[in-house]
């Protein structure tokens, strides 16, 4: 866990000017990053270096995003809170920092990537208000092609089921759907004192790196992933037998992958893709069945 300080001075001289206090919104879930020891730590986790493309979400007051002007040139934002907004523009030039006010759930972040087969990937970063934190992570699957990869400050429950391992109880569908499109990995806590105000709860950073297009699941699979899990989780304690065996027998799915006895969180992930592999050939066949032969 890295331990909060107390108004200790960054290690860089940074010359853009500091962001007067701001009042958190709880509408937006906002708990400011305010020790600058965490922020040091995650900046080298990340390791930014020139030329790459990074993107923060939510930059709020601007402690991360000093942070990381100190050590590239250009940096893209997504801001939601207008007030803030306008505070980051007062205080980075727009040479420096790419702000875009808006809502990270809509934003295209495509958009950001520069034009050309040799562009660099997206870097993302950001410490993510817990209301959107899982939602925006299943959105940026649909980004996979466009990113190298995430650094996220996380509520710690939220990383623990992103890492989870089969059998343990975290394990659930946030697990394996983000498994499809990245390698993740737990880095350190960080306790509630770190931040204004302080949220009830431990939060901690992520890792979240893009596998090769070719370990991916493509876009069908993905979506009939979804449903598949719906179904396998839907009464996680319960034996599969009971719940989703009968449902994929009614798919005309090969059931012998799943262990009668097991339970949904015993799975792992690789066979939860075959069996969605399955059902999205399934579902492509039915819809094309369906469709009426052309008039002779």
């Amino acid at each position: 866990m890295i331990r909060p300080t107390s108004n200790i001075a960054t290690k860089t001289e940074r010359a853009e000017s500091p962001i007067a206090k701001p009042v958190p919104r709880k509408r937006f879930g906002q708990h400011f990053l305010v020790d600058d020891q965490v922020v040091d730590a995650i900046c080298n986790a990340i390791a930014p270096r020139s030329g790459q493309c990074m993107v923060e979400i939510g930059p709020g007051p601007g402690a991360l995003t000093r942070a990381l002007l100190a050590r590239i040139d250009l940096l893209h934002a997504v801001e939601i809170d207008r007030d803030l907004a306008a505070a980051l523009r007062r205080s980075f030039p727009a040479t420096r920092l790419d702000l875009h006010e808006g809502d990270a759930l809509r934003f295209d972040f495509s958009s950001l990537r520069p034009a050309g087969t040799d562009a660099p990937l997206l870097r993302m970063v950001g410490n993510l208000p817990y209301n959107i934190s899982s939602p925006l992570l299943i959105r940026l699957m649909g980004e996979a092609q466009n990113i190298l990869d995430m650094h996220f400050m996380l509520q710690k429950e939220v990383v623990e089921r992103i890492v989870a391992e089969p059998g343990h109880s975290a394990y659930g569908r946030l697990t394996v759907m983000l498994q499809a499109c990245f390698g993740s990995t737990a880095l350190f806590d960080v306790p509630p004192q770190a931040f204004e105000p302080p949220p009830r709860v431990d939060s901690a950073i992520v890792r979240m790196v893009t596998r090769p297009a070719h370990e991916r699941l493509p876009g069908p699979v993905i979506e009939a992933l979804e449903t598949l899990l719906a179904h396998a989780f839907a009464q996680k304690r319960k034996m599969l037998r009971k719940t989703l065996l009968p449902w994929l027998q009614a798919q005309g799915l090969d059931a012998s992958l799943i262990p009668g006895t097991a339970r949904a969180e015993d799975i792992p992930a690789p066979v939860y893709f075959q069996l969605a592999a399955q059902l999205a050939t399934r579902q492509a066949q039915r819809q094309q069945d369906a469709v009426p032969p052309p008039l002779s």
